[in-house]
């Protein structure tokens, strides 16, 4: 017998498991904003500069590649089990990451590899974290009262994403560094606990197969092309025309040749293939990745104009981003009660893809002489669009399958948005040292545009202060217009996500445990994989 979704009028049973999801998903977004404030102190410690970038790389990496199996495993043995098991990884590797290179593990010899390996074991965790969190809401919650909780959830998320910089901001000045992840076990402790006292699901059946194959060649393409985006035309990777990239990307394509047949002939596939012949469900994951492309990789680029071009300290320019979150948050909340009142979604996207393409474009406006105050406003559009689709395109997604792939959903639905964020970061990335280096190289010659694109164009005020002012002046420009680059070849992924949201077909949701009407299944399903 498999579990079914849970009748309306369960409210209050939600809302005493709400904190403890909530908890977990703030683990999840908190913990990349606080170390990458703490970064610099960790390599002066451990000297690893050669290496840093594989600590975001290795989380990235178990993230990614284990978020389609943690939701596949929580619709086949109950999401509660599943999620549990995901915190305790998770708390698992953040006390390991904070013991690297101590003398408790040898010193710091080998402390950069350690927290290298034991970041990847983190992210092994928090692959579950926030995609069992939205499935046990989907569990508890019909689609038509689900909006609502989604909306609270993503005003969590936005709540996490400031609060990140300011935390690692604090232990960066305060505390040993060691406590960007140490933090993280106080908070997952009381999750974890909250959570076996309060969250109580049907026991599925227990009887299954699991498609260890598939698994084996989903992670054999994802790390690839995790690896592409990290890697390829980056400063401390390998050019894209590399026999490094190519190997990698020939390794993807392989991968996925390979892992197609094997999932349409498994029994129980770790991503069924049937999901993607919805309409909607095929669609949504596509937006997802252009939200992810165009937003991700964008607003990375945010704090480096902030803090360098408009001369915010790293704390001070996590608070900049609040106009951003804050509109992001009042907008999710707004959504998510207004679906669970009309039980209409559709304009929501459409409307969210516009706004953040206007948001997208206003950044693209921006040069070294903009105030502070006008980036505020524009981050602010950016965020009005953020906070009509982030949660409405997952609740899509989940209403869009039968309730049995109801983790399925929710892990495509995170997954596409992530490795579309991956892309994006890789190629704007790419974009922006080209033509900063080109720039400075124009105006100042070959030297100065090394120096600069050494640093990532993070160069701080002391360094600055210290330049002839025409030179200073020339250095700023130049990252400006860079970046300013960047936000204008998000426009072009950004105009997509309204054109694809038009196509998406308004199916009623569900009010109870009922699945999606076989009319409708009928009527959305085209043979993609046939």
């Amino acid at each position: 017998m498999t579990e079914s979704a849970a009748p309306p009028g369960r409210s209050k049973e939600v809302m005493m498991v709400l904190p403890g999801l909530m908890l977990a998903i703030m683990l999840a977004m908190l913990d990349n904003m606080i170390v990458g404030t703490a970064m610099p102190r960790i390599i002066g410690e451990l000297n690893g500069l050669e290496y840093f970038t594989w600590v975001t790389t290795a989380y990235v990496l178990g993230t990614t590649v284990s978020t389609p199996i943690w939701g596949k495993l929580g619709d086949l043995y109950g999401r509660k089990g599943i999620f549990l098991a995901s915190i305790v990884i998770f708390l698992v590797g953040s006390a390991l990451c904070g013991m690297a290179g101590s003398s408790f593990l040898g010193g710091t010899e080998n402390g950069m590899m350690e927290l290298i390996a034991f970041r990847a074991i983190q992210g092994l965790g928090a692959g579950g974290l926030l995609v069992n969190a939205m499935a046990i809401v989907g569990d508890l919650v019909p689609p038509r009262e689900r909006g609502q909780y989604q909306g609270i959830m993503a005003a969590i998320m936005s709540l996490a994403m400031i609060a990140g910089p300011l935390v690692g901001g604090f232990i960066t000045d305060h505390r040993d560094w060691r406590w960007a992840f140490y933090v993280n076990l106080p908070i997952g402790g009381i999750a974890l606990v909250w959570l076996i006292l309060k969250l109580h699901l049907p026991k599925r059946r227990t009887e299954h197969r699991i498609d260890w194959l598939g698994a084996a060649v989903l992670t054999v393409g994802i790390t690839a092309i995790v690896l592409i985006t990290s890697w390829g035309g980056q400063r401390h990777g390998y050019p894209w025309g590399s026999w490094q990239i190519l190997s990698l990307a020939a390794l993807a394509v392989v991968s996925l040749a390979i892992f197609l047949p094997i999932e349409k002939r498994a029994a129980e596939p770790i991503l069924p293939l049937h999901v993607f012949a919805n309409r909607n469900f095929s669609l949504i994951s596509a937006l997802g990745f252009l939200l992810g492309f165009a937003m991700f990789g964008a607003i990375s680029f945010l704090p480096l104009f902030q803090q360098t071009v408009q001369g915010a300290s790293a704390t001070n320019s996590g608070l900049l981003l609040l106009p951003m979150m804050g509109a992001s948050m009042v907008v999710s909340l707004f959504v998510g009660r207004a679906i669970t009142k009309t039980g209409k979604y559709k304009i929501y996207p459409v409307i969210g893809g516009v706004v953040m393409a206007v948001g997208t474009w206003l950044l693209s406006l921006q040069d070294a002489k903009t105030a502070t105050l006008t980036t505020g406003v524009y981050i602010a559009v950016l965020g009005l669009g953020m906070g009509f689709l982030m949660q409405t395109t997952m609740l899509i997604a989940q209403n869009s399958v039968e309730q049995k792939d109801l983790g399925v959903a929710s892990s495509a639905s995170t997954f596409f948005r992530s490795i579309g964020g991956s892309f994006g970061i890789s190629l704007f990335g790419a974009i922006f040292n080209n033509k900063l280096t080109d720039q400075l190289t124009a105006k100042f010659g070959p030297e100065m545009a090394d120096k600069v694109a050494s640093s990532g164009g993070r160069m701080n005020p002391a360094q600055l202060a210290q330049l002839p002012p025409q030179t200073k002046d020339g250095i700023l420009g130049a990252l400006a217009d860079s970046i300013s680059g960047v936000f204008g070849w998000s426009v072009l992924f950004a105009v997509l996500v309204p054109v694809i949201a038009i196509f998406v077909k308004e199916i009623p949701l569900r009010s109870g445990a009922d699945a999606p009407g076989k009319a409708e299944e009928k009527a959305e399903a085209v043979p993609v994989f046939e």
